[in-house]
């Protein structure tokens, strides 16, 4: 298998949650040691430490996405190592999708959850069963949401944009699959339109002998996703 994968894209993110998180516990030392020496700025540490506390809690929010490690990427060319060179894994394309697989017979979109839980999905409904670790991390961690609903979105964007190159998504298949990347995460999924699976289990999920993909569409293809994930 081959990989591409949006660097700058990571330095950027990884960049910005390192300086929140400092500039944040900044912003609190300030607000602490400030009325100590200018004791009618009392009103003005209280801000900074609203600030402060708001801005560093976006910090670790970033950080936990995109500086915690194994980050998705580092997960999915795992368990995807074994596929041979003709399936080309796109990381943080410039799409509303963070990861596309294209294989000799389809296009897929995967759609990552990388925090740990209890996790259900039943009669079009997900629950996440809150433990205490989970509601004190609530504010510094990514939610859940509607995984189905973004992906299907993601789906849809990227029909149109292919529709545009004059790429018929008639004559290839365009498939989604939600992949959990934590090793402390439990499932209990019934009736999804789409795959819902472990990272550990998403290599079986991959089937690549249906009818080939025409190889000037691969190719066109190939190249679209490229220059949206290795953008110069």
């Amino acid at each position: 298998m081959k990989t591409y994968i949006d660097t700058k894209k990571i330095r950027r993110r990884s960049l910005l949650s390192n300086v929140m998180s400092v500039g944040g516990l900044l912003t609190l030392l300030a607000s602490v040691i400030l009325p100590l020496f200018i004791p009618s700025l009392t009103n003005l540490s209280f801000a900074l430490m609203i600030a402060g506390l708001g801005v560093s809690m976006v910090g670790i929010y970033f950080a936990n996405r995109w500086v915690r490690k194994p980050r998705p990427e580092e997960q999915l060319n795992k368990a995807l190592k074994s596929l041979s060179d003709s399936c080309h894994l796109y990381h943080y394309p410039d799409l509303p999708c963070d990861h596309i697989l294209l294989t000799p017979s389809s296009v897929m979109i995967l759609e990552t959850v990388g925090f740990g839980g209890v996790f259900s999905y039943q009669k079009g409904k997900w629950k996440e069963q809150m433990t205490i670790g989970r509601a004190l991390r609530w504010i510094v961690e990514e939610h859940l949401g509607n995984p189905i609903r973004a992906v299907h979105g993601a789906e849809g964007y990227l029909r149109d944009q292919l529709e545009k190159l004059e790429i018929p998504t008639e004559k290839f298949t365009i498939k989604s699959m939600i992949v959990f990347t934590h090793p402390a995460v439990e499932l209990e999924v019934q009736g999804s339109p789409i795959p819902v699976v472990k990272v550990e289990k998403l290599r079986k999920q991959i089937t690549i002998n249906q009818k080939k993909i025409d190889d000037d569409l691969y190719l066109r293809m190939d190249e679209y996703f490229k220059d949206l994930t290795q953008k110069i």
